[in-house]
Order: structure tokens, then C-alpha cells, then sequence
């Protein structure tokens, strides 16, 4: 516990951390949810193919709300962000269980619903990692980065398992109206703390984007990334048709969250964490890992093997958020990081929707092969680049090795 003490003990970060625990939960929850949702509204010749819609409704639409509505959102500081995004998350998700409940429910306004509570993610997520870099330490951005990713990976394990019981008594809606209960705790933690947090500076809608284009690190750094998620993007897709129920697809989940909780607390006691090296070696171990789920292993073997993953899976949000945070000022975070959200949120549902006809036509067990072995192929790429093309160390303090002046200033 000691490196996340003082993250914890913070009088403004530490004060948002019960709202975040609590919707990551919901969002563990919704995991199972969302695609068992979609399994059961959509037409049965055509399931994979709207288990992917759905899931990319779930997050695409945040990319064109990073750039459409930056005229609306820039100027305000993180905490005012991730509270807009946890307030809209919170009432259309609400709409969901409501319709369901009504008998209004179809797979159309499902993904409608899904793709409008969005619209805000990009400057929501923005908003949760500007905060740590406005309010905490550059030393202590690891640790609270390492704590944000245990919060989400700790309620993969928690999360699923209660969705797959609520799922059996209640039916996937519930699972969304409690989900979206925590959305609307978690706006009001955010929106509490919103006085005690400095306004940045405004900037350019283009100013995110721009900012990555000048800096070499973060070029590479979104490449890796994009690839990595994109080829993530099938494996949701394909989970809930390996999986034989509900309750199988909440363990195969709860499995890969506990290996990640493991990963999330180990990464948080090693401040000094080296972090291309942890980012690059994270996306080779996953891809290595994710190749035995399709051999046809007795389950306990799917369950272990997801476990190792989570565990390999768990330093790469930490260790490319840090990195953002060491080269980026953090009073030009929160378009930076809202430009990097609309990019990679993009990847995730790509893959998702290109690995649909893949899933429907060779197989889930088929397609988690191929997204494993292209995941190490993409890890190996990566370290043999980053051998012939070595890029400017940061240090701890956001300025690059032997400079004095700030990146990106």
C-alpha cells in the first residue's frame, strides 16, 4: 500500500476515488451485459455481427465527440469533464432497462442508446487522467495510474460474476440500470470536487491532435497503441460465443480481471517502471497468451491462460498513460488526451467490427488464434523498431533526458 498512500490520502483526487471504484464496477458489470444484451435482442442469423455493432456503439462514438464538441468543452477543467461524461452515461443508460422493461426494447434503439451515451468519452476519460497530472505529483503519476487501472481490473473480477447472477434473476437490463446508477454517483463525486481543480488554458480544437504530431514519442506510442487495441477488438466479440452461458463468459472475464489486478498492483510499487520496455513487453506477452485459448484446452486451462494474460495486459494502460503525462504539460492535457481517446477508441470497435464476419464465418475459437499471434507479431515489430530507431528518454519530470526545457511547450 505505501506507493498508493499519498495518491489516496490527496484531499481532491481521494475524494473521487469511492465515485470511480463504484462505476468500474458497473462497467465490469456491463461487460457481460452489453454483448449477452445484444445476443438476445438481435435476429439469431445475424447474432455475431450486432454483438460487434453493439460493442462498438458502446465507445465509437466518443471519437467524433472529441472533435465535433471540443468548440463546447474546451477551457474546463478535468474534474467538469468526466462529470458531463458520467451524467449523459448515467441517464441513456438509465433509457435502456426502461425500454426493456416497457416492451419498446429493439436491437436498433439498444444500439442508438449505446452509441449516444458516448458521445463524451473521449473528454471524459481526458478528464479522469488530466486530473491526476493537475493535482498530484509527476512522482506519484505512475502510482495513481497503476490505481486507476487496479480500480478497472478489480471490478473485472467482482463485476462479471454479479452480472452473471443478476443476469439469471433479473435479465441483462438490470444489469444496465445498476451501472447507470453508478454513472450518476460517479458525476456527483466529480462534480463536488470541480471547484478545488485549476482551469487550463484554452486551446484550438486541432491543438490535441497537433500536439501528437510534433512529438515522435507520442507518434509511435499511438501507433503501437492503435494496433494493439484493434487487434484487441474480436475477442469481445468472440468471448460470449466461446463461452456456453452467461455464467461461463462472468468467469472468463473474472479470470482475466484477476490476473490484471495482480498486474496492476505490482506496476504500482515500481515508480521507476522503464516505460516503453513495460508497454512494448506487455503487448508481446498478451499476444503469446491469447493463443491457447483457441486450442480446444479443458476449461480450468481457458481460465489460467486468461488469468496469465490479465497479468501481462495490466502494465500497458499505466505505462503509456505515464508517458503521455511525462512529455504532455498538464495544462495541455486535456486536448492532448482527448485527441489520443478519439484515436484509440476507434481501434477497439474497428476490430470489433471487422472481427465480426471473422467470428460468424471461421469461429471464436479460430479468431482468438489469429488476434494472439497477430499481437505478438505487432510486439516483435515494435521491439525490433524501437532497436533501430531509439527515441528521447522522458524524465520523471516531463522533460526529456539531458534538456531543460519542457516537451511540448
Amino acid at each position: 500500500m505505501p506507493p498508493y498512500w499519498p495518491v489516496v490520502r490527496n484531499r481532491v483526487f481521494g475524494r473521487v476515488l469511492p465515485g470511480l471504484a463504484l462505476s468500474a464496477l458497473g462497467d465490469g458489470m456491463s461487460a457481460v451485459a452489453i454483448g449477452w444484451l445484444a445476443l438476445q435482442c438481435a435476429p439469431q442469423h445475424q447474432r455475431g455481427l450486432w454483438i460487434g455493432l453493439a460493442i462498438a456503439a458502446y465507445t465509437l462514438p466518443g471519437a467524433a465527440g472529441a472533435v465535433l464538441l471540443a468548440p463546447l468543452l474546451r477551457g474546463r477543467s478535468g474534474a467538469h469533464l468526466a462529470a458531463l461524461d458520467a451524467a449523459l452515461r448515467a441517464v441513456l443508460l438509465g433509457a435502456v432497462p426502461v425500454l426493456a422493461w416497457l416492451g419498446a426494447l429493439t436491437i436498433g434503439r439498444y444500439t442508438a442508446l449505446l452509441a449516444a451515451s458516448a458521445l463524451l468519452s473521449a473528454w471524459g476519460s481526458a478528464g479522469r487522467y488530466t486530473l491526476v497530472a493537475q493535482v498530484l505529483p509527476a512522482e506519484l503519476h505512475v502510482p495513481a495510474n497503476a490505481l486507476l487501472t487496479l480500480i478497472t481490473e478489480a471490478a473485472t473480477v467482482a463485476g462479471p460474476l454479479l452480472a452473471g447472477l443478476l443476469i439469471g434473476w433479473l435479465g441483462a437490463p438490470a444489469v444496465l440500470a445498476a451501472d447507470a446508477v453508478t454513472f450518476a454517483v460517479l458525476a456527483v463525486s466529480f462534480a463536488l470536487v470541480r471547484a478545488r481543480v485549476p482551469l487550463p488554458r484554452r486551446e484550438q480544437r486541432s491543438a490535441g491532435f497537433a500536439a501528437i504530431r510534433r512529438d515522435r514519442r507520442l507518434v509511435a506510442l499511438m501507433t503501437l497503441s492503435f494496433w494493439f487495441f484493434l487487434l484487441f477488438g474480436p475477442v469481445p466479440v468472440a468471448i460470449p460465443l466461446f463461452a456456453s452461458s452467461a455464467q461461463d463468459v462472468g468467469l472468463l472475464y473474472t479470470s482475466f480481471g484477476v490476473g490484471a489486478v495482480i498486474g496492476a498492483i505490482a506496476t504500482g510499487h515500481l515508480p521507476r517502471l522503464p516505460l516503453w520496455p513495460a508497454a512494448i513487453g506487455s503487448v508481446l506477452a498478451f499476444g503469446l497468451l491469447l493463443l491457447p485459448l483457441g486450442l480446444g484446452l479443458p476449461r480450468w486451462a481457458d481460465l489460467l491462460t486468461l488469468a496469465l494474460a490479465g497479468l501481462a495486459w495490466a502494465p500497458y494502460p499505466t505505462a503509456s498513460m505515464s508517458i503521455f503525462q511525462r512529455v504532455v504539460p498538464p495544462e495541455r492535457l486535456p486536448p492532448v488526451l482527448a485527441a489520443r481517446h478519439a484515436v484509440l477508441v476507434v481501434s477497439t470497435p474497428l476490430g470489433a467490427l471487422l472481427g465480426a464476419p471473422v467470428v460468424q464465418a471461421a469461429g471464436p475459437a479460430a479468431t482468438l488464434v489469429a488476434c494472439g499471434a497477430a499481437t505478438a507479431a505487432l510486439g516483435l515489430v515494435a521491439v525490433v523498431v524501437r532497436l533501430l530507431r531509439p527515441l528521447p528518454r522522458e524524465r520523471s519530470d516531463g522533460r526529456k533526458a539531458g534538456g531543460c526545457t519542457p516537451a511540448m511547450r
